[in-house]
């Protein structure tokens, strides 16, 4: 998933301390919730704000820094990659056997998004270390599948699924929820540039087009059915949060997101929002919450330091 997380990292800075005002207070409370929620307490500001110079592994002028920067695509789009993702009976196995999505699905959030933001804005190095500290993880996730097959975290097949449901629902939240969609050759781009990261992780043949991952989901989508495991996730999702609030808000996000799923994929979870509603409804009112959020964070923090970091001129000696 992502997360989802590039436009939820700010904070209001100034030379002294702001005046205490009912609205400052709120913004400051929904802030940190968001924080603690999408990327856990510390932001770990030093994976992005330095060495001078350097442009990460895509860079400001990048697609992945465009689509991955709007908050509501990324949130939306993290959420409908979860649903998704959890189609394919055996990384839903392996979901299930080896992860704590169910006791700490924070957790699992705060780890997601601390990935996707740190291969998409972080420094060259802080990316690479990311990438091998999953590529470390993935051989020790071995199993059997109820259907008696075996699975691996690290079967290239299963990363590229993995990765292309991910962008795939990225891709379809920004085109939905930005006021200026990617063009086509840009869409392209961003599948392109995207998939360095499925690569460096270990997938293969990984879609790098509309036309190709078009293909690979045509290719893929006769190995794809519910299981129990992936009816949790949507259970999850639909009850997610720590206060009344809180839930409120994620099932607007959670309906949201199932507008986002191919209707091979609603019918299979056995989801039926009529379409009228979908748009009618569930959007504006996602819309509506994602302007709320980046009222509530401001700038971001992370971005603000890669940006600064990537365009900087690098340090000699």
């Amino acid at each position: 998933m992502g997360t989802v997380g590039m436009g939820t990292s700010g904070t209001a800075t100034g030379a002294g301390p702001a005046r205490w005002t009912p609205l400052g207070a709120l913004r400051a409370r929904l802030l940190a919730e968001i924080n603690a929620t999408v990327h856990g307490r510390d932001l770990h500001l030093e994976r992005y704000d330095r060495p001078a110079g350097d442009p990460g592994l895509f860079g400001p002028d990048s697609v992945v820094w465009r689509v991955h920067g709007h908050p509501a695509g990324m949130l939306m789009g993290g959420f409908a990659a979860l649903l998704l993702q959890s189609l394919h009976p055996l990384a839903m196995a392996a979901v299930d056997a080896h992860s704590d999505f169910r006791v700490d699905p924070t957790g699992r959030l705060n780890r997601t998004a601390r990935f996707v933001t740190t291969t998409t804005l972080g420094s060259t190095t802080a990316a690479e270390q990311a990438i091998a500290a999953v590529r470390r993880i993935h051989p020790r996730i071995t199993g059997t599948a109820p259907d008696g097959r075996p699975y691996r975290a690290d079967d290239p097949e299963l990363l590229t699924w993995v990765h292309t449901a991910e962008v795939v629902c990225l891709l379809t939240g920004y085109q939905v929820f930005a006021a200026t969609p990617l063009s086509a050759a840009e869409c392209d781009r961003y599948y392109a540039e995207a998939a360095r990261v499925a690569e460096r992780l270990g997938a293969r043949e990984v879609p790098r087009s509309r036309a190709e991952v078009v293909a690979y989901l045509a290719g893929i989508r006769p190995e794809l059915r519910v299981t129990p495991p992936a009816l949790d996730v949507l259970r999850l999702l639909r009850g997610f949060g720590r206060s009344r609030r809180e839930r409120a808000a994620v099932r607007v996000l959670t309906n949201a997101s199932i507008g986002l799923l191919p209707p091979w994929a609603r019918a299979e979870l056995a989801v039926r929002r009529p379409r009228l509603v979908r748009a009618a409804w569930d959007r504006p009112l996602a819309r509506t919450g994602g302007r709320i959020m980046v009222w509530a964070c401001g700038p971001s923090q992370i971005r603000a330091a890669a940006y600064a970091r990537a365009t900087a001129a690098p340090q000699v000696g």
